[in-house]
């Protein structure tokens, strides 16, 4: 799979755990930056050219990191087809994927270390939607906000 890897400033803490577990787990790295803190880099555009990416196919998944990894959920939840979610255990990790189809793991640099975040990357890209059923029919309802108009 080709995966995203995005970080904003605080983000970028985790970078080098984050890449080296996505190269780990045998997929491709595309690397969306940041590689530096020295620049304020805030995490709703790194959410969209993440998001934009997994929409335009140039990328199966992505993992997004900000300060606590609230932020960068929101923001990429924001975007049509994007599911993201903040992950800081396995069982989310594997289970977000398994039964919500989640195309984004949130990370928070300021809430886990390297080896924790290494751990969840290779977890949360090993899972695979189990599809079908209940899994389907809920995937299908939370479609069904995108679509929602404001009237």
């Amino acid at each position: 799979m080709k995966i995203a890897a995005a970080f904003d400033h605080r983000g970028v803490k985790l970078r080098e755990a984050v890449l080296e577990a996505i190269e780990a787990a045998g997929d491709t790295v595309v690397d969306l930056g940041t590689d530096t803190d020295a620049v304020r880099i805030d995490y709703p555009d790194k959410a969209l050219e993440l998001g934009m990416a997994i929409r335009r196919g140039e990328v199966d998944r992505g993992v997004l990191v900000c300060g606590s990894g609230v932020g960068a959920s929101i923001a990429a939840s924001k975007i049509p087809g994007i599911r993201a979610a903040i992950c800081h255990d396995g069982y989310s990790a594997h289970q977000g994927v398994e039964h919500d189809d989640m195309n984004v793991l949130c990370l928070g640099s300021e809430i886990i270390g390297a080896e924790l975040a290494r751990d969840l990357v290779q977890t949360f890209l090993g899972a695979r939607f189990i599809g079908g059923g209940r899994y389907a029919d809920r995937l299908e309802k939370v479609a069904e906000f995108e679509r929602m108009s404001d009237g």
